[in-house]
């Protein structure tokens, strides 16, 4: 954060461009006095993603136009976490700009940048905070140049505002200065850094630039995209996880059904091309197809569970003093749908000689290179334009739809704009899978002697690695190759901050990568592992005669995470009288560069679990959240809070109502009326969440809302019952609350109102 010299360089051409050097961009993290420190202390995932990006930071561009405006190709992905208002944000900062002039666009797949176009581990404003600063700050200065020169000032004597450089004798626009501030050829030059003390857009809360266009139906996503000749294409999938197409029955009867155009297999089912998405389904109705079997055939919840059960690492306590104690615990987190908003899509034109796609991903390079590889094209034949996505969950690390889309394409010749059903997306979309902890801990009296958790379960899909061809390939290795991303994730990021002794966080995963459709759902591991923990924590306390809250302060071992647990408590009103029946829980989180904390109350009288709303989970109600956040430097604290609201939604959901039912080899859960996402009944009635003010750097904020409220609503359950929950979320074992749709067909008839210009 100090004002040191940065280094980069003016892009040579008639343009104004500027772009960051490699070096002086951040720092590793430092170590904490931690008792006994985890690996994710010494370094986390987000110094990892950030170190692989820094080498082709300077790749990265910040230009200005002759119009006054500035424009910026993000290599990242948008899916409505707001990175393209926050990184513009940075740029007029440092431009001194005006917000609505600066433009940022996604960019299309850059192999050049090898891992530096990888959107995950909440990663994106941390790695490229202060690259495009130094890109922006050099092109600022290449414009005070250049005036100083037009109105015969120095630049020590000019000034910059809103656009425009004035001086002594008059002032000029940014845009005036183009022609005059670009250079021949690229030049290194040197930069200092706008110090924060001016900062007049950065930390002030904004409203998202593209909000208008999203509430008005005018943004634009893959499937709103225009491409000659697309036609609607759409797959009949096999009943169970990961079949395939042994034979269509009916293909020709299919075939000419009203609309349809074609009829092909690929491996992933079979593919439907029709005038309209209706007559899609309609087609996927129809066929008949004789299936082979899938990859978790006859499986089961409980069947997983066994085998997870059997793969679990012993415990490792280490010598202890005879009057010592344990505590011993067991949980289960079963599977949930990481289904966003929007489902998968793409539309693609494959040709005999080259390729174009377009679709939401955060990891194009492994997408581009990918895609060339299965279509036999060269990589420089392949287009992957990367469109702003309705939501990711993780889904989107991966390119399932925009993969399919070129192989159907191919297959029937011709351009198609290809839609997951939304039954597909519970049911063959990636899913957090199945995992157990269990947690021992020792103590001697007060003294908290060990810790220790054992993460086990089905493993979670890395291979899209660092996002390119080597490293996703790398995961795909049968010796570890995925066991090796994900361990390296888990330690990464599974902090503990709490002064316990000896603290060992191990991973045991099971099963091939592509077993299960998986993916790292939001938050990835953090969620169930900082569950239990702070449910131990809880049951800790509650031993030893503690409070909750005056516990944790005092085995906390770093202020950042003691500030946000005050801010709660006091803001909560920790420790409140409440009813039999609602209780509070407290809990915090540590990870992307940030501290979180979370207090819940929870309502779970007979009156509230069994209260009646039409086709709805209902349940314990958890009716007012209190939170507070320490994400550094908060670029748009709109944004963060915003963030930080979806996570805690995630959250209660994650631990009352939302998973899905592995029986027979699928999942029953189709669609979102069967997915018991949080909705409007029961979301908190009081939600407030406090951004605390930082002098750290900016940190990741996209998924540090979800495991301190999972792991405060679990607590607040626990104290309110009576009970520690084993398994989440709570109602897993409960009646289903809806009817499983078909497995043949896969998909329910399309909508109608039976009149006919629905088709």
């Amino acid at each position: 954060m100090g004002r040191r010299k940065f280094l980069g360089y003016l892009i040579g051409g008639t343009g104004l461009v500027a772009a960051a050097n490699a070096g002086l961009l951040g720092s590793p993290t430092q170590a904490s006095a931690v008792t006994a420190p985890v690996p994710a202390d010494l370094l986390d995932l987000n110094d990892v993603l950030t170190t692989a990006a820094q080498p082709t930071s300077q790749l990265i561009k910040v230009e200005v136009h002759e119009d006054g405006t500035a424009s910026f190709e993000l290599p990242r992905a948008e899916v409505g976490q707001g990175i393209t208002t926050s990184i513009a944000m940075i740029i007029a900062e440092e431009l001194d700009l005006p917000l609505e002039k600066v433009r940022v666009t996604l960019a299309p797949a850059r192999p050049e940048l090898l891992f530096n176009q990888l959107t995950g581990g909440s990663n994106t404003i941390f790695a490229m905070y202060t690259p495009v600063r130094v890109a922006a700050a050099l092109a600022k200065q290449a414009l005070l140049e250049a005036a100083a020169v037009l109105l015969g000032d120095t630049v020590a004597n000019l000034t910059t505002k809103a656009g425009e450089i004035i001086g002594s004798t008059g002032r000029v626009s940014y845009g005036e200065l183009v022609p005059r501030a670009a250079v021949p050829k690229t030049t290194p030059r040197e930069v200092e850094l706008k110090p924060a003390s001016e900062f007049r857009v950065v930390g002030t809360p904004q409203n998202r630039k593209d909000a208008l266009a999203a509430v008005t139906g005018q943004k634009q996503f893959a499937m709103d995209l225009h491409v000659e000749g697309a036609l609607p294409a759409m797959i009949c999938r096999p009943p169970t996880i990961g079949g395939s197409p042994e034979a269509v029955l009916n293909a020709a009867e299919v075939k000419a059904m009203n609309g349809v155009t074609h009829v092909e297999v690929v491996p992933s089912g079979v593919a439907v091309r029709a005038h309209t998405f209706g007559q899609c389904i309609d087609a996927i109705r129809a066929l008949r197809v004789k299936w082979k079997p899938g990859t978790a055939e006859g499986a089961s919840d409980d069947s997983i569970r066994a085998e997870i059960k059997s793969a679990e690492l012993p415990m490792a306590v280490p010598h202890v003093p005879p009057l010592a104690e344990t505590m011993d615990f067991d949980f289960t987190f079963y599977f949930r749908s990481g289904s966003p908003l929007e489902p998968n899509c793409a539309v693609a034109d494959v040709r005999e000689d080259s390729a174009t796609i377009w679709a939401s991903a955060k990891s194009p390079i492994a997408a581009k290179q990918e895609i060339a590889r299965v279509l036999g094209l060269p990589s420089g034949k392949v287009t992957f334009n990367v469109v702003e996505g309705g939501g990711s969950f993780g889904r989107k690390l991966f390119f399932d739809g925009a993969l399919e889309a070129a192989l159907v394409s191919k297959a029937c010749g011709a351009p198609v704009r290809l839609m997951w059903h939304r039954a597909d997306e519970p049911r063959h979309g990636r899913s957090h899978p199945m995992v157990t902890a269990r947690v021992r801990v020792a103590h001697l009296g007060d003294q908290v002697l060990s810790f220790e958790h054992r993460h086990t379960g089905v493993a979670v899909d890395f291979t899209h690695g660092l996002g390119e061809a080597i490293t996703a390939a790398a995961g795909k290795l049968p010796i570890a190759g995925n066991l090796s991303l994900a361990e390296t994730i888990f330690e990464t990021t599974q902090f503990m901050p709490y002064d316990f002794g000896v603290i060992t966080q191990l991973l045991m995963e099971t099963g091939e990568h592509d077993r299960f459709p998986t993916s790292a759902v939001r938050n990835v591991y953090s969620p169930d592992v900082r569950t239990a923990n702070e449910l131990v924590v809880d049951q800790l306390a509650k031993k030893l005669g503690k409070d909750p809250y005056e516990f944790r302060m005092a085995y906390l071992c770093k202020e950042r995470v003691k500030r946000v647990l005050q801010k709660v408590a006091e803001a909560g009103e920790w420790g409140k009288r409440m009813p039999a029946g609602m209780a509070q829980g407290i809990a915090i989180h540590e990870e992307y560069k940030g501290a979180s904390a979370c207090l819940v109350e929870i309502d779970c009288r007979p009156e509230t679990v069994n209260r009646k709303v039409r086709d709805a989970v209902t349940g314990p109600l958890v009716t007012k959240v209190t939170f507070a956040v320490d994400v550094g430097l908060a670029i748009n604290p709109t944004g963060v809070e915003a963030q930080m609201q979806g996570g805690i939604c995630d959250g209660i959901a994650l631990a009352l109502t939302n998973s899905s039912h592995l029986v027979d080899g699928h999942f029953l859960e189709a669609s979102w009326d069967n997915s018991a996402y949080t909705r409007q009944w029961n979301t908190p009635r009081e939600m407030q969440v406090f951004v605390l003010p930082s002098d750290n750097p900016p940190g990741g904020a996209g998924e540090a809302g979800v495991a301190s409220a999972f792991a405060a609503t679990a607590c607040a359950y626990a104290r309110a019952v009576g009970r520690v929950p084993q398994y989440f979320p709570i109602n897993h074992h409960d009646p289903l609350h809806f009817e499983p749709k078909s497995f043949i067909p896969p998909v329910p008839a399309s909508p109608t109102d039976r009149l006919e210009h629905t088709y």
